[in-house]
C-alpha cells in the first residue's frame, strides 16, 4: 500500500516542530486532524511512529519515514520553484546541515555563501557521531569522519583537519618540560570539548602508549576551548589555523615541540538525491575544504 502524502508531511512536520500543536500551526490544520492523520498513517505501516514526549521524536521504525519526507519535501520545493520560473516571492529551500564544532568555528561557513537563496538550518555534534542525524532523517547534509555511505546517501572525502597539541606557556613548563611523558599527561590538566571528545585521550594514548585519566575541565564551544587553553586551565588539541597564531604569538607552546600532531579525516555524506540544491551545496562544500584542509 502507498504511503499517502500528506500523511506523511504531517508526520514529518510533528518531528520537526516537536508537538502535534506546533506541527497544527505550521500547517494550518487542528491538532485533532494532525492527530488522526499520524495515526491513519501508523495504521498503514503497522508500527508506533512517533514517541509522544516532549519534544516528539521517531521511534525506530519512524526514522525512516522522517528521512522519506524530508526528501519528498525537497523536491517537491525544488519542482516548484523550477515550475515558477522567475516568478517573484516564491519561498526559499530549506537545508538542515549537521557540522562538527570545530569546521563550523573554521572553514565550513563560505561554502554557504556559494547559495545566496538557500535558508541553513545548521546543527552541531562531534564528528564521530554527525552522521547519526542523517540516519534519523534530522539532516540532509552532514561532515563526518564516517567514510561508509549512510544508507540512502552518498559520501565524498574532504580532507583532513590537523590538530596540535598544546598549552599556555607557562604550563608547559611546570607539567612537561623535563618530565616524563607519561607521567605529565596522566596527570596534567586536559581540556575537552565534551563527552563525545576522544582527541585528547587518543594524542596521549599515541605519545605515551598508555590510556591517561587526568583532571578534565569541560569547555563545549570552540573559542572558549582555545580561550581556557590560553588562560592555563588545561591542554588541549586545537585546530592547526589556529594554534599556529597562538603560536607565533607565543600564547601557546606545543606538547611535543612539533614532532607530533593528529590528523583527523573528514567526510562529505549527503541524500541519495537529484537535488540541483544539494549538488550545488556539495560542489562549494567540497571547493572550500580543498582550500582549508590537509
Amino acid at each position: 500500500m502507498a504511503l499517502d502524502p500528506v500523511q506523511l508531511a504531517t508526520f514529518q512536520s510533528v518531528i520537526e516542530h516537536g508537538s502535534f500543536d506546533a506541527a497544527a500551526r505550521a500547517l494550518h490544520v487542528t491538532p485533532s486532524a494532525v492527530s488522526q492523520r499520524i495515526k491513519a498513517l501508523e495504521e498503514v505501516v503497522g508500527q508506533v511512529l512517533v514517541r509522544r514526549a516532549r519534544p516528539c521524536v521517531p521511534t525506530d521504525a519512524g526514522r525512516p519515514l522522517v528521512r522519506l519526507g524530508g526528501q519528498m519535501a525537497l523536491l517537491e520545493h525544488e519542482a516548484l520553484n523550477a515550475a515558477r520560473g522567475a516568478l517573484s516571492g516564491h519561498a526559499r529551500t530549506r537545508v538542515a546541515v549537521v557540522v562538527n564544532a570545530d569546521s563550523l568555528a573554521g572553514w565550513f561557513l563560505p561554502a554557504l555563501t556559494a547559495l545566496p537563496d538557500v535558508i541553513f538550518e545548521l546543527h552541531t555534534d562531534d564528528e564521530g557521531h554527525t552522521a547519526d542525524l542523517l540516519r534519523d532523517g534530522t539532516v540532509m547534509a552532514a561532515v563526518t569522519t564516517e567514510r561508509v555511505a549512510v544508507q540512502g546517501c552518498r559520501v565524498r572525502r574532504l580532507g583532513a583537519m590537523r590538530y596540535l597539541a598544546v598549552a599556555a606557556p607557562a604550563n608547559h613548563t611546570a607539567w612537561f618540560a623535563g618530565r616524563d611523558r607519561a607521567a605529565a599527561f596522566a596527570t596534567a590538566p586536559m581540556i575537552r570539548f565534551n563527552r563525545k571528545d576522544t582527541l585528547q585521550h587518543r594524542f596521549a594514548r599515541t605519545i605515551t602508549r598508555h590510556e591517561v585519566d587526568p583532571p578534565t575541565h569541560w569547555v563545549p564551544a570552540s573559542a572558549s576551548f582555545t580561550e581556557a587553553i590560553r588562560l592555563g586551565l588545561g591542554w588541549g588539541l586545537v585546530p592547526e589555523a589556529v594554534a599556529r597564531a597562538d603560536i607565533a604569538a607565543g600564547r601557546l607552546v606545543e606538547l611535543t615541540g612539533g614532532s607530533h600532531h593528529l590528523d583527523v579525516p573528514l567526510y562529505w555524506q549527503y541524500w541519495r538525491l537529484e537535488s540541483p540544491v544539494l549538488s550545488a551545496l556539495t560542489a562549494a562544500v567540497r571547493t572550500t575544504a580543498a582550500a582549508a584542509l590537509r
